[in-house]
């Protein structure tokens, strides 16, 4: 049975990741671009000062639930997970270097594909009766549209993938690798996946009870910590093999075009395949495309809806040109990407440990198990607010018992099932997603025009915004 159902997944991964939904995921990011006139490149500098300039503040003006730098933090620490590290593992494994460049060319687009979602989950986000902010893309086609049937199917759609993926691919499947990760350095036993269940099921429990504010303030006190281990161990191991970058980088754009990667692991690699999974592991990893962190980023608390797309440019080129190809790098100059092994998290973990010894390991267990939790937690919110859309906040609490028993079980899965429902849920995911970007890519385009028109005209006048 378990058989039967990978190959459906497989199959229907395999078609929403292939040639026509590529050619949607690029040529959004393409749209929005040039509509917005190269926001991510013309505006990057103006992004990252509104995010460092609101690290040290203590409060927000305007009208929101959360500090606008939490909501990033929120939305990083559920993009920043095991497909950071064992997802572009895997790419490389299956698809060849190649798929990274691929993975860099998908994000440059998700760059404006992701400031162009939270702008329109600002524009018509909603404060229900218990005063929490929601948005997205349910409130998006329901509060947009004129044909309120079309709206509803199609936003109670995307929720309920929403809520499929917060469970399973984000929630068990984080788990899983966690408990992959900790029984890799104890060595297997049939007890480690039971304590990792249960040890989950408290952690989780413990913060989700809590409500958004406190997942706010988990994963704020997660994101930076989990960052600087992992990026300063990589960085160790990249300065110990400084000579071997620049082979590594041109091997990757190389292979990209050629599709020459045919030895060892990637044996068969064509640059289709390169393609397809660097966006794939791309989508899963920075998340552009599916909608799903504007849902956290619509209960920031912003004086103009606008200014908080700009965090998604950050949240991108964070995610995917820093940790990813911190990633890619490590595991490409360490010589273990085509030893024939595909399973990412004993490449990442091989990698390290060839460069670090017994600490190596010891850091990437540490680096998986908080680059996971964070996940877990970080998109509870989006299942949550998916959850609530459809039944009615009063019902949350259903949802809330509902994650903690799905992702503890997590531990106990077949991991390649749990990867296969991964991409075909991102895939569902996107479909409304990306219609509501293309439907109401007017309204992103005037906002922004406005927002910067008056944000120019503030910084000419010699006063802060």
């Amino acid at each position: 049975m378990e058989a039967v159902i990978g190959k459906i997944l497989g199959d229907l991964g395999t078609f929403l990741f292939g040639p026509i939904m590529l050619a949607v995921f690029f040529g959004v990011g393409l749209y929005f671009t040039i509509r917005l006139r190269g926001v991510q490149f013309t505006r990057f500098g103006t992004a990252f000062r509104e995010v460092v300039g609101n690290v040290g503040k203590k409060t927000d003006d305007g009208i929101g639930q959360i500090r606008s730098y939490k909501a990033l933090a929120t939305a990083l620490s559920s993009c920043v997970g095991n497909g950071n590290i064992v997802g572009v593992a895997y790419a490389i494994a299956v698809g060849g270097p190649g798929a990274i460049f691929w993975m860099w060319v998908a994000a440059l687009g998700g760059m404006a594909t992701k400031f162009a979602e939270i702008a329109l989950a600002m524009h018509f986000r909603i404060q229900d009766e218990d005063g929490n902010f929601r948005g997205g893309v349910m409130y998006i086609l329901t509060r947009g549209m004129k044909h309120k049937t079309i709206a509803r199917i199609l936003g109670g759609a995307f929720a309920v993938f929403t809520v499929f993926v917060s469970v399973v691919s984000c929630g068990a499947l984080q788990v899983n690798t966690i408990n992959s990760a900790v029984s890799g350095f104890v060595g297997n036993t049939t007890v480690i996946p039971w304590i990792v269940a249960i040890l989950i099921l408290v952690v989780d429990g413990l913060v989700i009870f809590g409500g958004v504010r406190k997942i706010s303030d988990v994963t704020t006190f997660l994101t930076p910590i989990m960052a600087l281990i992992y990026l300063g161990f990589g960085l160790v191991i990249l300065i110990m093999n400084i000579t071997l970058i620049p082979q590594a980088l041109w091997f990757i754009v190389k292979s990209a075009f050629t599709g020459d990667a045919v030895i060892g692991g990637v044996a068969g690699a064509t640059m289709g395949i390169a393609i397809r999974r660097g966006v794939q592991r791309g989508v899963f990893s920075n998340e552009a495309g599916t909608g799903s962190s504007a849902m956290v980023h619509a209960t920031a608390k912003v004086d103009v809806p606008v200014k908080q797309a700009l965090y998604g440019i950050i949240e991108v080129f964070f995610d995917t040109f820093v940790i990813c190809t911190f990633t890619a790098l490590i595991v490409m100059v360490s010589g273990v990407w085509n030893s024939g092994v595909t399973d990412g998290t004993v490449l990442a973990s091989t990698a390290f440990r060839q460069n670090l010894g017994g600490l190596g390991q010891v850091v990437i267990v540490i680096s998986l198990i908080l680059f996971c939790l964070s996940t877990v937690l970080g998109w509870y919110t989006y299942g949550e607010s998916a959850f609530a859309f459809l039944f009615g906040t009063h019902r949350v609490k259903i949802y809330r018992v509902l994650h903690m028993v799905i992702c503890a079980l997590g531990a106990l899965i077949s991991v390649q099932l749990l990867w296969d429902a991964a991409d075909v849920c991102n895939g569902l995911m996107a479909i409304p997603n990306l219609f509501s970007l293309i439907l109401f890519g007017g309204i992103v385009v005037k906002d922004t025009k406005d927002f910067f028109a008056d944000y120019d005209h503030t910084q000419s006048g010699g006063r802060a915004k």
